[in-house]
Formats: C-alpha cells, sequence, structure tokens
C-alpha cells in the first residue's frame, strides 16, 4: 500500500531557505576517513584550542547535582554578574542559546514579508538564513576590501528597512572597521532601523571601540550589541549568548524568547568564566601569538590572506575545495569558504601552537603536489 502524499501546509520560506553548514566535527572525520579521532585536528569552527576556564568546568560538574531540577528562567545571578562586568543593569541583558538565538530574537520582533534586512557582503551566514525564514528581503551591499562598506550599506537604508547587520570584527573576514568609520556610520542609521552590532569576537582586541556607552546613553534605543561564550570563552558546547540593548527593546525580545532557554550548566560555567581574567588573558596572548605565526607562514607559501583581527585567518589557496578535502585527508580540518562566495578561499581557526604548525606544514604538501 502506498504512503499517502503529506498535505502539510509548510512555510513557504523554507523551499528556498538554506541550511547553515557548521564546520565538520572530528568525530564525524574521523567516522568517514577510518582515522583515529586523536589524529585529527579541527580548526574550522573558530573555537578556543585553550579550551574552557578550570573555574569554569569546576563550577559545572558542581552544577551536575542539581540536574534533576529546571534551570534559573531568568538567569538571575548570571546577568546580575554580567551587567556588573559590563557597567549596565540586568535590564539591559537578554541571554540566547548562542548568539544564534539573539539573531532569531529580532527576527521574531521585527521581520516579515515587506521589511527589508540590510547585510554585507561575506557575512555571517545566519543573517540571510534568519532573514529568509521570516519572510523578509535581504539587501546585501558589496563588501569592499573582504570588509563592511559602511557608507554603503548606510546608502542602502530605506523606510522599509527594520534590521541592519554589522559584525566587527567580521566572520567570516575577520576585517575590522576604524572607530571612526563605525561612529560616522552609527550616526547615520535611522530610528525606524534596528542596527544589530554583532561583537562575537570582540574580546581578542586589545583596544576595542566600546559601544555600551551608545546604549546606556539612551540617544540610540535601536541598537543592539551581540556577545558569546562561544569564543574567547571557551565554552561554544554550552551554546550561550547575550544581547545589550536599551531595556524597552529587551523586554520586547524576552517576549519571544522561551522559558529555560539557557540550561543550568551553561549559566554556572559561563558565571564562573566570567571572573577567570587569567584564562582570558591568556587565550588572546596565545591567539595573537598564533595569529602572526599563521600570517608569516602563509605569506611565505605566497598565499594571499586577509589581515584578521578575531582567531581566524582567510587564505586563497585556488580551488578552496580541492585544498580542504586534502587537508581533512591529512587530519587538518579547516572550512571551505564557496558557501559564503569565496571558492578560492580556505579559514583557518587559529589552533595552539603545534596544531598551528601541523596545519602549515599539510597545507605546504597539499600545494606542493597533488592530493593523496
Amino acid at each position: 500500500m502506498s504512503k499517502p502524499e503529506s498535505t502539510l501546509k509548510l512555510n513557504p520560506n523554507l523551499a528556498s531557505l538554506p541550511v547553515y553548514q557548521p564546520g565538520r566535527p572530528i568525530e564525524e572525520v574521523a567516522r568517514e576517513l577510518g582515522m583515529p579521532s586523536r589524529d585529527i585536528i579541527k580548526l574550522a569552527s573558530n573555537e578556543n584550542p585553550n579550551g574552557p576556564s578550570p573555574a569554569a568546568l569546576a563550577a559545572m560538574e558542581k552544577a551536575l547535582r542539581q540536574l534533576h531540577l529546571y534551570p534559573d528562567g531568568n538567569a538571575f545571578y548570571l546577568k546580575r554578574r554580567l551587567a556588573e562586568k559590563l557597567g549596565v543593569t540586568p535590564s539591559h541583558l537578554v541571554l540566547g542559546n548562542g548568539s544564534n538565538e539573539i539573531i532569531e530574537f529580532v527576527g521574531h520582533a521585527l521581520m516579515g514579508p515587506g521589511a527589508e534586512v540590510v547585510a554585507s557582503q561575506y557575512c555571517f551566514a545566519v543573517y540571510p538564513i534568519v532573514a529568509r525564514l521570516f519572510g523578509a528581503e535581504l539587501v546585501t551591499v558589496p563588501a569592499r576590501d573582504y570588509g563592511h562598506d559602511l557608507p554603503a550599506m548606510a546608502r542602502a537604508i530605506t523606510p522599509r528597512t527594520r534590521v541592519v547587520f554589522v559584525a566587527n570584527p567580521n566572520n567570516p573576514t575577520g576585517t575590522l572597521a576604524s572607530p571612526n568609520a563605525l561612529r560616522a556610520f552609527i550616526a547615520q542609521v535611522p530610528a525606524h532601523a534596528l542596527l544589530v552590532m554583532d561583537e562575537a569576537y570582540i574580546e581578542f582586541l586589545e583596544n576595542a571601540e566600546d559601544l555600551i556607552p551608545t546604549v546606556l546613553g539612551g540617544g540610540m534605543p535601536n541598537l543592539i550589541l551581540m556577545r558569546t561564550f562561544s569564543k574567547i570563552y571557551g565554552l561554544a558546547g554550552l551554546r550561550l549568548g547575550y544581547g545589550i540593548a536599551h531595556p524597552d527593546l529587551i523586554a520586547a525580545l524576552e517576549k519571544v524568547r522561551q522559558p529555560f532557554n539557557i540550561n543550568a550548566l551553561a549559566q554556572a560555567g559561563a558565571l564562573a568564566a566570567l571572573d577567570d581574567v587569567e584564562h582570558l588573558t591568556a587565550t588572546r596572548r596565545r591567539n595573537l601569538e598564533g595569529l602572526d605565526y599563521l600570517s608569516r607562514e602563509l605569506a611565505a607559501l605566497r598565499l594571499e590572506t586577509v589581515p584578521s583581527a578575531a582567531n581566524f585567518i582567510l587564505a586563497r589557496v585556488g580551488d578552496g575545495q580541492r585544498v580542504f578535502d586534502a587537508l581533512q585527508r591529512r587530519g587538518v580540518i579547516t572550512r571551505p569558504m564557496a558557501g559564503y562566495q569565496l571558492p578560492e578561499w580556505i579559514r583557518i581557526s587559529v589552533g595552539t601552537r603545534s596544531e598551528n604548525e601541523r596545519c602549515v606544514e599539510a597545507l605546504r604538501a597539499v600545494l606542493a603536489g597533488p592530493p593523496p
């Protein structure tokens, strides 16, 4: 007997919605290649190669004993400590299951048919996905030197624009807008458009432009800053991000937040990680050393790179997919960039010193001859 066809009326936007492709997990590559997991390194997802803070691990181990209980749905203690660190109030903060969920909150609150969303070419892939999911029209502004052309983005804003996305530093290119250019752009964003400043990599900067006073000043209630515990804090597996904005906007976003979206382990680990300044400082230092090493070695291989202010570097290798495949067969997972309209490039996350050296050696072998 044949199975009847489904008559479900699915969201029509799903028909053309791309699926986000993350960096490949070590375990998946190991299964595919028949290789031990211990022989594979992952430099694909901009993770912290030094791992989480020891204080965060200890706090999570303690929290394990309470996993039979629901977490604090409002994350009271984490919000309070985070607010103290940032110099804001808890009412300025909304927590998400990763920064991706904050982007989705924005979609629920502001996007829909007839709305426009402005983003840069080579932007984080989730911005277009969320815009299309909610039926908004994506306006993509051509990049300048692989980064944001902020004056052009300002000109692209129309009365129909509801959201503008700017990542600074930018993923996947690592570019950084100058403070003056950023301030000039912010001043041009009209009150009817929400400016989403994605600052996932801001802690890697030694002298980052601080936009929190702009939020606190109250003169720009249409600004939200997004940050995460996935990168420098080394807690990507917990999925925890947050938004900083005017309390009125935060209250609106709270209405679309699912209850208990931040689990108990995430709350415990993040709370402890916030006070481990030594871990954060060491990670920043090692990242700068790793970026310098990769930049020098890639230049020695005569590969074009994009100067990066984050914890990864973009390298032009010719056929990006071929080089990615060849590196993977050598146990080195990087990220091919064809999905970002950069088919000649791969993105390499900064790893430990030994991982960086292994990646360079593997890349040198791949470029010297055909893949094995």
